[in-house]
């Protein structure tokens, strides 16, 4: 076995994920795609040729994010036509997944140079989301080909499993707003301090002007008082009736937990953004790094996959790290730093809170809340912002994770050389 180096990474800014509002709702998905595949081969002075194969992840695969985005991003970058392209779906996880499927081609020999990495426009999604209903279209899990799935594993609002784990694992309302409070500030000193310049690449529109080169999420005026004013945004969701014969999301959750009494506590500011986005890594082999004098910047350690209780979804992340720490032959002092995906407040409150971790290393340039999360894209944004944020401070190794749909989990840790 090789390794699988990190020789670059690259993201756009995140624009806000609302049509009409957002600075990149108006640009088709594969642009975005294309400005990082772009910057990745030209900032490394690469031919495209080289590349054995683009591995794409992103969520909503239908409408311009369907038809294989990968192989339409790179012929839209300029890369030369004999790379191949590939696009996948793990939900939130489809950004690690893809990186994670590049590490071990590259590792196993089978390939010597990949980009990996994701997109997702969330002001497309929310505009199909918004036409499906309007057409009585059921929401995605709830239509009548998942009936015999639901009774085997009852899957529900991801918002409303994050305030179910909340009510069991004796986390509230305070203890979530504290933690969105916090990814603010760190994301606003972040910002302001430049650590994220190296891998932000300006997206522009087709006649060249800027569209965006800063990401546009971030409230750095959040107050605790103003978290505090905000009413929960589940509580009305999870008695939303998904089929004809009436059953709510809360029932789906008590059809596996029947004595459980939900409290309401996640809101719109203490979880994470509804953003457009897109991030890729160049990954490559020692010999192919050398043989273009390319500098890696940090390995691949360890990656690895999780499955959890598909009805409270968002519990994955911990199993998944334990998991890759094995792998690794590491603990968890041996990880400097940590990404959790700020999908809800809850997810990195309750993996902080089960790993004991130190919260100075966790999320330190703040997260998903702040900063918005384009689902297929933000595993590859995370990645690379930890191995910036590795540079930065001089330490060694990073672990990445976060929840996906249906119960999931990936995870990846990283070492910088």
């Amino acid at each position: 076995m090789s390794e699988a180096w990190i020789i670059d990474a690259a993201r756009t800014p995140r624009g806000i994920g609302k049509p009409g509002k957002g600075a990149l709702a108006d640009l088709h998905p594969q642009v975005l795609a294309a400005t990082v595949l772009q910057a990745l081969v030209e900032r490394n002075g690469i031919d495209s040729a080289t590349i054995d194969d683009v591995i794409w992840g992103t969520s909503a695969q239908r409408g311009a994010q369907g038809n294989d985005l990968a192989r339409m991003a790179l012929l839209d970058a300029g890369f030369d036509t004999q790379v191949s392209g590939v696009t996948l779906d793990r939900f939130c996880g489809s950004g690690i997944t893809a990186v994670s499927l590049a590490a071990g081609m590259i590792a196993s020999g089978f390939e010597e140079a990949i980009v990996a990495g994701g997109t997702e426009m969330m002001s497309l999604t929310a505009t199909m989301a918004a036409q499906e209903a309007a057409r009585g279209e059921p929401p995605m899990m709830m239509d009548a080909g998942n009936l015999r799935l639901r009774a085997r594993h009852p899957q529900s609002h991801q918002g409303v499993c994050a305030d179910a784990i909340a009510t069991i694992e004796g986390i509230g309302r305070e203890d979530v707003d504290a933690l969105a409070l916090e990814s603010q500030q760190r994301a606003a000193v972040a910002i302001a301090e430049g650590r994220f310049a190296r891998s932000l690449v300006p997206v522009h529109h087709l006649d060249g002007t800027l569209a965006l080169d800063r990401d546009e999420f971030p409230r750095p005026g959040t107050t605790a008082e103003g978290l505090a004013a905000l009413r929960p945004s589940f509580a009305a969701i999870a008695d939303v009736a998904v089929d004809d014969a009436g059953t709510t999301y809360r029932q789906l959750i008590n059809a596996r937990y029947p004595d459980l009494d939900i409290q309401h506590i996640h809101h719109a500011g203490n979880s994470s953004g509804v953003v457009d986005g897109a991030a890729a890594l160049l990954l490559a082999s020692p010999d192919y790094a050398r043989r273009h004098g390319l500098a890696p910047r940090a390995r691949i350690v360890a990656t690895a996959n999780v499955g959890d209780c598909p009805t409270l979804m968002l519990n994955a992340p911990v199993p998944a790290a334990h998991k890759a720490l094995a792998k690794a032959g590491l603990s968890v002092d041996d990880i400097d730093l940590w990404e959790i995906n700020e999908a809800f407040a809850v997810v990195t409150e309750k993996f902080i809170r089960d790993l004991r971790l130190d919260r100075s290393r966790v999320n330190v340039n703040g997260g998903a809340i702040a900063l918005g999360h384009p689902i297929g894209a933000t595993g590859a944004i995370l990645i690379g912002t930890i191995v910036d944020e590795l540079e930065r401070r001089d330490l060694k190794r990073g672990l990445v994770t976060m929840c996906a749909a249906g119960g999931m989990a990936p995870a990846i840790i990283v070492e910088r050389m």
